[in-house]
């Protein structure tokens, strides 16, 4: 898989370098700024899908790459390839947690109008779901800082 002579897996890798922790720290922010949800919503679920298919398109280029490159015997590509099966997981895990969020967990509008506000169910649920995020979020950050190092020390050594 190439565009114009160049492999797609650096070229997309870069997306996902920006939007896996962008999602991340929008999950997080949303989870314990109540009073920005209604802001931060649909930024969240559109960057965090965002991320998870660019994970899965860089995921199939990188397996392609690595075939036409004669790759498969490096352990160092393998160790990459891992890290970023494990971050694609977690993306599609994120993009679950994300929608239950957006769904679950309302908010107050900052408008002076009150709309676009949701009622804010509270309990148990509203905690475990927000506590969910955040640790899905967290597992994205640490996800993506390990395939990028080793994707990094595959190719730079």
């Amino acid at each position: 898989m190439s565009i114009n002579g160049l492999p797609l897996h650096p070229l997309v890798v870069h997306a996902v370098v920006v939007l896996s922790p962008l999602a991340a720290l929008l999950g997080i922010a949303y989870a314990v700024r109540p009073g920005w949800r209604w802001a931060l919503r649909w930024g969240l679920v559109l960057v965090t899908l965002g991320a998870a298919l660019t994970a899965f398109v860089a995921s199939r280029a990188g397996e392609s790459l690595m075939a036409a490159r004669g790759l498969d015997q490096l352990p160092t590509v393998h160790t990459h390839q891992d890290a970023g099966q494990l971050l694609t997981l977690l993306l599609l895990v994120d993009v679950l947690v994300v929608a239950l969020a957006a769904w679950r967990l309302g908010g107050p509008s900052a408008l002076v109008s009150g709309r676009g506000a949701r009622t804010q169910r509270g309990g148990a649920l509203d905690l475990l779901v927000s506590a969910l995020l955040v640790l899905v979020s967290l597992a994205v950050l640490y996800a993506v800082v390990r395939a990028g190092d080793t994707g990094a020390r595959a190719v730079w050594g």
